[in-house]
């Protein structure tokens, strides 16, 4: 299988699917959360390399998966070339009462403006079609976010949070959210998931993966320095039994539109 990288993204989707494919992993529990039914159709909103697109097509729904990132996009259109992704910003959705569900496996954290994508997810429904999804709730990384703003300020650094890239909402200020939008929450839940990661190298890669953004404006030299840093400090509190383990706190929600 050819694979191909776009310069201009910022996201990895080798890297992805080699170090961080327990995402997709994770998300499983999520699809039988979803419970989707034969002849639904369904949005895989951040759909990333498609690994969970491929899930719910194989149960026989039609499945269109959408990503902000070309990149990923690129990569799930050449693993699953049955299945059709499209390139799509989350606050930027144009569908309008087309799918019996809408399924989103850690994208939303990604999403500061998260009323408005809401109002995306809620028109791209059916009457009575459900919104189900799992992202990074209170406390999300932060063991590993602390460290990374202490290390930069160690080096000399202020962080700018304007820059800080997720979104991590308790229960009661997402839920809030959907009732406003006219959600009917069913189910919301706020939980602890130790995530291990893969190698020795294994918080410089989930840095590298996905916390680039925090050194906006740092050389790459001093952004390696510093994650290596970071790595070192974090070791006796998330290096457990030969591996890393990510402070993952998520949270999944189950919506109604009726």
């Amino acid at each position: 299988m050819t694979k191909i990288q776009i310069s201009n993204d910022t996201w990895n989707a080798l890297l992805y699917d080699g170090n961080h494919s327990f995402v997709s992993k994770f998300g499983n529990d999520l699809v039988d959360l979803l419970d989707p039914k034969e002849g639904e159709k369904i949005l895989d909103l951040g759909c990333g390399t498609g690994d969970l697109a491929k899930s719910l097509s194989d149960k026989r729904v039609k499945v269109i998966g959408v990503d902000k990132s070309e990149n990923m996009i690129k990569q799930a259109k050449l693993k699953y070339p049955k299945i059709e992704f499209n390139v799509c910003d989350a606050t930027e959705l144009t569908y309008y009462e087309e799918f019996d569900a809408v399924f989103s496996n850690a994208t939303l954290h990604w999403i500061k403006t998260p009323k408005i994508a809401l109002e995306c997810i809620f028109n791209s429904l059916k009457q009575n079609g459900r919104f189900i999804a799992e992202f990074g709730g209170k406390g999300n990384i932060k063991i590993i976010a602390d460290e990374i703003i202490k290390t930069m300020k160690e080096f000399g650094y202020e962080f700018n949070m304007e820059i800080f890239p997720w979104y991590f909402p308790s229960i009661g200020e997402y839920t809030s959210l959907m009732e406003q939008i006219g959600f009917r929450v069913t189910f919301s839940h706020h939980f602890d998931r130790p995530t291990p990661l893969e190698g020795e190298n294994g918080i410089k890669n989930w840095i590298n993966m996905f916390a680039s953004q925090m050194f906006t404006g740092i050389t790459p030299e001093m952004k390696d320095l510093m994650i290596s840093k970071v790595q070192l400090n974090l070791k006796e509190q998330l290096y457990k039994e030969d591996k890393w383990l990510a402070d993952y706190k998520r949270i999944r929600v189950i919506g109604m539109k009726n």
